[in-house]
């Protein structure tokens, strides 16, 4: 009997793209405000139909689109990376005409085929989803790491117990996964937006916890 072929990359066709100065990591948890005229309809839609989108981190430009008279277009240059993760809408509001307040959840990464720009402004892409991280348990030679953002954990409950909701640390805390404790020290460290979009896309979960226990070293962080 013939070994069965390897299942092909799932692949996702026109996801809108969301880029941003930062980087979305698996299991994030970030919050979004939103008022451009490119993204309320785009946001408006994924939330009715509960379809994702994907955030992207920028190379060149700002988050906001800027008029640029000299530019083809009229608008400022902007560029992301090939790669981002996909995010998910898990709260809504919409306080006002105009304006949305999303939380979303970070899921699997992605790497872009295909990218074009819609009249208005929006990104789409054809992605190829990456493989699910394999879980790993944290080894003991690195417990300190995660027990230092343990720590950082009760520190921000004890002090803004009412701003929780807007930083990355949120349940379900996966103290066991090597990758999750690597995620969200990336995502609380002031690192530069490249340096944690190189760190988004190791393959290694546990080569990126090395390297954020070295970060936190330099950094004169206790652990």
């Amino acid at each position: 009997m013939s070994e069965a072929a390897p299942a092909a990359p799932l692949t996702l066709q026109q996801l809108p793209l969301f880029p941003l100065q930062t980087v979305l990591f698996p299991g994030g948890w970030m919050p979004l405000r939103i008022f451009e005229v490119r993204y309320l309809d785009m946001i408006k839609r994924c939330h009715a139909v509960g379809a994702p989108f994907g955030v992207v981190c920028l190379s060149e430009g700002s988050e906001v689109r800027r008029a640029d008279p000299g530019s083809p277009d009229g608008f400022a240059h902007e560029a992301f990376f090939d790669a981002g993760t996909i995010a998910r809408i898990e709260r809504f509001e919409s306080p006002q005409a105009g304006l949305m307040l999303i939380h979303c959840r970070g899921q699997q990464r992605f790497h872009i085929t295909a990218r074009h720009r819609l009249p208005h402004g929006l990104w789409v892409a054809d992605v190829v989803l990456d493989p699910a991280e394999p879980v790993i348990g944290v080894p003991e030679h690195l417990a300190s790491t995660r027990d230092a953002l343990q720590r950082v954990l009760a520190n921000l409950q004890e002090r803004e117990p009412e701003g929780m909701n807007e930083l990355p640390l949120q349940p379900p805390y996966q103290w066991r996964d090597s990758g999750w404790v690597a995620n969200r020290w990336a995502e609380l460290l002031p690192l530069p937006s490249e340096l944690k979009h190189r760190l988004m896309t190791l393959d290694s979960p546990l080569l990126r916890l090395e390297l954020i226990a070295d970060l936190l070293d330099k950094l004169g962080v206790e652990r």
